[in-house]
């Protein structure tokens, strides 16, 4: 068991000891960040909102299907610090992407993207609900 290995005082040496450090390096630089989202409705539209601060809003790229958004950008780091030198280094840098279902089936090209403070909101307009007719059956005679 992995867990059982680690000895808590240098953990990333004993990944190094279970997996050659080049795959280690190759496996870290292919994983794309995960995004955080809260989604929520109103009446008439779903509403995305992900906080993207550092990022540029002219390189996100979100697509809208019927019922599911993705959200993708990079967060670009500004200056490059060597590894030795961090205290502490919880901001994620690099790509990130975040693909949710939607609720319920939305008109994609009618979506509206804004960002404020670092904030990214998505209103995407819910299709609007054919009515029901309901018929009354007549006896064949």
């Amino acid at each position: 068991m992995i867990s059982n290995y680690f000895d808590g005082q240098n953990q990333s040496q004993d990944l190094e000891d279970i997996f050659n450090a080049n795959d280690v390096e190759q496996v870290t630089e292919e994983l794309e960040g995960q995004l955080a989202v809260d989604v929520y409705q109103t009446a008439d539209s779903v509403i995305v909102v992900a906080p993207v601060a550092g990022v540029d809003p002219g390189e996100i790229d979100i697509s809208i299907t019927d019922d599911v958004i993705t959200i993708r950008g990079e967060r670009k780091e500004e200056s490059k610090v060597e590894k030795e030198h961090y205290i502490a280094q919880e901001c994620y840098w690099g790509a990130f992407s975040r693909s949710v279902i939607l609720p319920v089936a939305v008109v994609a090209e009618k979506a509206q993207a804004t960002f404020k403070n670092g904030i990214l909101t998505v209103k995407i307009p819910k299709l609007a609900k054919t009515r029901a007719k309901t018929i009354k059956v007549k006896p064949i005679k």
